[in-house]
């Protein structure tokens, strides 16, 4: 880890890219690029051993592949000592199941790696699948950083059966503004999406997520580049460019959920 060096890892693209979720890795290439930064993609296929990288991406896929790829991540406790060695890492949809406490696929519970404070259960019989837009306002927690804006609204799409259940006392991604989110209420709170313990951040949000939601990519960046996200060097024209892009179909996304773009 270097103050302009930043490393990315896409695990198991063949197993969990689903849904577009690599694209995440193409995000924060670009956008550390347009900050100066040398930034590496490598992708873990196979058996291979995780390399030492400072962000770690993990994408949505279906049951088969989500309990592969949580025993691999298991053998020699890789991913749990790639968070120990302060790799962030983005998990999104069976991503983030994998590094709860467990998830169910149709054989039943699979354990999971315990890096999240969660559980991803059976929905209840009333409970249909979870699709469409979803609109979160971001927990405090992530959002407030010295120096830095607060996250926006974050947008984007949700496809999953599971229901995820936080532990007590864990900090969720955000509130669910649109949508159904981690589909899990507690005492008649508002629902969630997500949950982050640390450098590691859970969401169900697709799109992909950092595309739709350029701050949050800048979130990882900074972890990833000594720690303090508000230090990160500014862009160039590359960057506006890709800010106005964002905004574009961040404002789409917000018109589908039925709520302003301003």
């Amino acid at each position: 880890m270097s103050a302009s060096a930043v490393s990315v890892a896409v695990l198991y693209p063949e197993l969990l890219g689903t849904y577009g979720d690599g694209g995440n890795a193409a995000v924060l290439a670009a956008r550390g690029r347009a900050r100066g930064l040398e930034v590496e993609v490598v992708e873990v296929v196979g058996s291979e051993p995780l390399p030492s990288c400072d962000v770690y991406l993990l994408g949505g896929g279906e049951d088969g592949p989500q309990r592969h790829v949580a025993r691999l991540l298991a053998e020699g406790d890789r991913m749990a000592r790639a968070v120990e060695a302060g790799g962030a890492v983005l998990a999104v949809c069976a991503g983030m199941q994998i590094l709860g406490s467990a998830f169910r696929d149709v054989d039943g519970p699979v354990p999971g790696l315990s890096l999240l404070p969660c559980r991803t259960v059976e929905p209840l019989p009333t409970q249909r699948r979870a699709v469409g837009e979803v609109v979160v306002e971001p927990e405090a927690g992530l959002s407030d950083v010295p120096g830095l804006p607060p996250l926006p609204t974050l947008v984007g799409f949700e496809n999953h059966g599971g229901r995820t259940a936080l532990e007590p006392g864990a900090t969720a991604l955000g509130r669910v503004v649109r949508g159904v989110g981690n589909g899990v209420e507690v005492d008649g709170a508002a629902p969630v999406d997500g949950v982050v313990a640390g450098r590691v951040v859970g969401t169900y949000l697709h799109g992909p997520v950092l595309a739709l939601n350029p701050a949050l990519a800048d979130r990882l960046l900074g972890w990833a580049t000594g720690g303090d996200p508000s230090a990160l060097p500014p862009g160039d024209e590359r960057l506006v460019r890709l800010d106005e892009a964002a905004a574009a179909a961040r404002a789409v996304r917000l018109r589908m959920a039925g709520l302003p773009t301003g």
